[in-house]
């Protein structure tokens, strides 16, 4: 983009650099917050994800008895007892961005009797709730890490911006006005000696 070889021009690419150099630390240390959160939460991701598939590694030993639920009437049903009701989550601020973070994950309520049921329902119950709250876990962590990764592709889209374009940009411009503000004074003295030395020549 051509600039006015002023220098008023001058001025405002001085100014202009001054604010990208003094805004790009804060940028680069945002990318640097958003790497590291986005490091954590994807080892959370991947510690969450084995302990579900361990916790339904664990019900392969279940697999007989977990038959007998088509043979219990449908109300009795186990689906009907872990049946999950709301995910809640509360807001946090991460390096400017705002992403989910699991709470709990509520059922709705049980109204069975024990004695409808086999002993080993209590287990599966328990079993199949900590699988559902793992899932709820995991996909909220999954949300978090689209958020940071969205919010940090746009972080180092404007630190590149600074860096190789506008910071360059700015200081190529400076060079090039004060280059010729330099030569326009240059030329100001050489005609002004040469206008001094016409004057002196006529009053001799």
């Amino acid at each position: 983009m051509a600039v006015r070889l002023t220098k008023n021009e001058q001025k405002i690419q001085k100014d202009r650099l001054k604010q990208y150099e003094r805004y790009l630390p804060t940028l680069q240390l945002k990318k640097q917050q958003l790497q590291s959160v986005i490091m954590r939460v994807r080892a959370e991701l991947e510690q969450t994800e084995a302990e579900r598939l361990k916790t339904i590694g664990d019900l392969d030993e279940w697999i007989d008895v977990f038959a007998e639920n088509a043979l219990f009437e449908e109300e009795l049903k186990l689906e009907n007892l872990i049946y999950p009701e709301k995910v809640v989550t509360e807001t946090l601020n991460i390096a400017g961005v705002t992403i989910p973070a699991f709470r709990e994950l509520t059922f709705k309520k049980l109204d069975y009797k024990p004695e409808n049921y086999p002993l080993w329902v209590d287990t599966a119950v328990f079993k199949l709730r900590k699988i559902a709250r793992l899932d709820a876990i995991y996909k909220t962590l999954l949300r978090q890490v689209e958020l940071l990764e969205a919010e940090l592709r746009s972080t180092s889209q404007r630190v590149n911006l600074f860096e190789k374009v506008k910071i360059p940009e700015c200081k190529e411009n400076i060079r090039v006005i004060g280059v010729f503000l330099g030569d326009q004074q240059t030329a100001a003295v050489v005609r002004g000696k040469i206008s001094k030395k016409k004057l002196e020549g006529a009053a001799q």
